[in-house]
């Protein structure tokens, strides 16, 4: 991108005009990571709650080797909890490795349950295995939201022993619930699973029979 066109867009971040703002953050997304991030950084203690979530985001999807520790800065210590939940997203959008310990820390330690949504979320996308313990936790909370994370990433994770704690989601009355176990089976491959989708394909929710008819034919192609 021509150095003018930065510049302008460095300029308009730093405009009283809110939409001027968001509209110049929105600009960077066809700029490359060691161009965008300095810029991203400017608008990180915006005033606008929707900027700041706008630039977290940003920092996630634009990888350069300072975003880690400040997604990991917001993540355990911004007193906005929208914020903290954006970082953990973005953690795991970056799929550094090193934010297993922190995102662990947050489900454990925050308080609020989007915070530890998006810190299940993201212990999935980062496709590591010790999220086990972590996630069988997760299923157990009270909070519909956090069980549907939890039995994604265990798929995500393609956590093969987590699938006798997952099948009692079968009798979910929450049919999203029932729609993420049937994807989550698609990366199990078990006769369990197998046993568990043909049920599920008789679901009387069309989301959720149509997902166990799709994870059936991914587990039939994935063992021929």
């Amino acid at each position: 991108m021509a150095n003018s066109s930065l510049e302008e867009i460095s300029a308009q971040l730093e405009s009283p005009n809110s939409r001027d703002r968001m509209l110049a953050l929105a600009a960077l997304r066809d700029v490359p990571a060691t161009d965008a991030v300095p810029l991203i950084k400017k608008v990180l203690g915006d005033e606008i709650l929707q900027i700041r979530s706008m630039a977290v985001f940003a920092l996630g999807i634009k990888p350069t080797d300072e975003c880690y520790p400040i997604l990991v800065e917001l993540l355990e210590t911004d007193p906005d909890y929208g914020i903290r939940a954006d970082a953990a997203g973005a953690l795991g959008y970056l799929g550094d490795l090193r934010a297993f310990e922190p995102l662990v820390r947050a489900f454990y330690e925050d308080t609020e349950w989007l915070v530890r949504f998006s810190a299940a979320v993201s212990l999935g996308n980062l496709k590591d295995p010790r999220a086990h313990e972590v996630l069988l936790q997760a299923l157990e909370s009270d909070e519909v939201v956090l069980q549907q994370a939890a039995i994604a990433a265990l798929g995500e994770i393609k956590d093969i022993n987590s699938v006798d704690r997952i099948l009692r989601f079968a009798q979910s009355e929450d049919w999203l619930t029932r729609q993420r176990l049937a994807e989550a089976l698609s990366q199990l491959p078990s006769d369990k699973s197998v046993s568990a989708l043909k049920y599920l394909e008789k679901d009387s929710h069309p989301n959720v029979a149509a997902a166990a008819k799709i994870a059936l034919e991914r587990l039939n192609q994935a063992s021929t």
